[in-house]
């Protein structure tokens, strides 16, 4: 269909050739194309008015505490220690329950044999038993009672005070594991940080040799320059590329590293916080030794080891004791289930008292204390190379943070003279007065620069958190 001008300005003549039909289709469009628009405005104004969300696809940004946090959470080796410290606890209250009387209520029937029609002489001296077996009283026997017992030997405390060294060995052990759990996320987090400064210090390489290849081939063509600086220039580009994708390749690995220690459900979209240029001070050795003497967890962990031993060996001598049990019943114990019978009350009570004294076990109970005197040997000399073990590990670790922290300026300062270095050795290079291979040499002399001065701050952090497993937070 043609409209002309007149028709296209006259509204009156197109709404004659496009019919009532048309101008419904029309109507109904442009009602739609104005819902579509008025909710994609609102849908953008909400987008624009809150954070971001987990649908809109925002990676989660993590800082070193944070991924404490998720690691203690999803790591099975600390998860292990956590579970033996609640076993520890539990196993505490039992032995704590074995030192006290415990109740029990017993409810049992108990059918014998009976004898059958007693002779004549028996029915006259009422003697003889109405039951084969004279342990039981009668062919029907009731018996519900209340049973308090209470057990005394020197076993019973024992392990009550072998089970509280446990209990604090265990939380000495959880201690140890949460600390090592430390070293192993900072090494992680601060893994992927240098990772990811690499790359983008291998993307700036790459930059920076492209950028080369383009001037040595600008000189070459104006006559200034060899053909074979070109080829070293291509074969630096080429070099420079293969390095980026290394780069990238040991990021992506730093990152899955991180992924498992921090996330049940393997997830990958998330960012780190690059905090490594504003470092934590370090104390004085003095300062950190005391805290090392009055925190170390794994000085601890031996001495309540050394604990536990001894309390073994106190079992052990337990098992050459007497040891007394004492039982208190009270309920029925008769041939009806009845409170009365015939007039008679059938609640009563009764008390036993048994007193066990060993006397012979083929020697066993001999090498039992044998052997826990053995533990106990061992145990003692565990400590004491503890105790000398963590002098020496304040000082290593000490002084590896000390040199670190130390080296980080002259790093820096080395990183700032190379990137200057590369800049005039292209200067030099544009006038004639610097070779390619010096070229070549400034921008791996940068990027060697540029990856010590990363490695030198994840290093000082590694070290302080390897101090810190001694000595507890600074």
């Amino acid at each position: 269909m043609k409209t002309n001008p007149d028709q296209l300005c006259a509204g009156k003549t197109y709404r004659a050739q496009i019919g009532p039909h048309g101008i419904l289709r029309i109507s109904i469009l442009v009602l739609v194309t104005a819902a579509a628009s008025f909710a994609q405005v609102e849908v953008n104004a909400n987008h624009a008015g809150g954070d971001a969300s987990p649908q809109s696809g925002a990676p989660v940004t993590i800082t070193l505490q944070d991924a404490l946090q998720r690691a203690r959470l999803n790591d099975p080796q600390y998860r292990s220690a956590i579970t033996d410290l609640g076993l520890a606890r539990e196993d505490r209250v039992q032995a704590r329950a074995g030192l006290l009387p415990n109740l029990n209520y017993n409810n049992s029937f108990i059918y014998t044999q009976g004898t059958g029609p007693l002779p004549a002489h028996c029915a006259t001296t009422q003697t003889c038993p109405p039951v084969r077996f004279i342990a039981n009283n009668d062919v029907h026997e009731y018996i519900s009672q209340a049973d308090v017992h209470q057990s005394l030997s020197l076993n019973t405390f024992a392990d009550y005070r072998k089970a509280s060294s446990a209990l604090a060995q265990a939380r000495a052990k959880a201690e140890i594991a949460t600390r090592g759990l430390v070293v192993t996320v900072t090494q992680a987090y601060y893994g992927l940080v240098v990772a990811q400064r690499r790359y983008a210090t291998a993307q700036r390489a790459d930059a920076e040799a492209a950028r080369f290849l383009d001037i040595s081939v600008k000189l070459e063509n104006g006559g200034e320059v060899a053909h074979a600086d070109v080829i070293k220039a291509r074969i630096q580009a080429h070099q420079q590329q293969r390095d980026l994708q290394e780069a990238q390749l040991d990021m992506e690995r730093a990152r899955l590293d991180l992924a498992v220690l921090l996330f049940p459900d393997f997830n990958q979209d998330f960012a780190v916080v690059d905090d490594l240029q504003t470092p934590e001070p370090l104390p004085t050795f003095e300062e950190v030794e005391v805290a090392g003497k009055k925190n170390n967890p794994q000085l601890r962990e031996a001495l309540a080891a050394y604990e536990v031993s001894n309390h073994e060996v106190t079992a052990a001598w337990g098992g050459l004791l007497p040891a007394l049990s004492v039982d208190y019943f009270y309920g029925i114990d008769s041939n009806k289930f009845a409170i009365r019978s015939d007039g008679v009350r059938n609640l009563g009570y009764s008390t036993v008292a048994t007193l066990q004294i060993p006397i012979f076990s083929w020697g066993a109970d001999r090498s039992k204390l044998k052997q826990a005197e053995l533990r106990r040997d061992q145990a003692h000399v565990e400590l004491n190379h503890a105790q000398k073990e963590l002098l020496s590990h304040l000082r290593q670790f000490y002084l590896e943070a000390k040199t670190s922290r130390s080296e980080m300026e002259s790093l820096a300062s080395s990183a700032e003279m190379a990137a200057d270095s590369l800049r005039l050795t292209i200067m030099r290079y544009q006038a004639g007065e610097s070779t390619v291979l010096e070229v070549v040499d400034a921008q791996n002399t940068l990027t060697q620069a540029r990856n010590a001065y990363d490695d030198g701050q994840s290093r000082y952090r590694v070290a302080v958190a390897n101090l810190q497993t001694l000595t507890g937070t600074f």
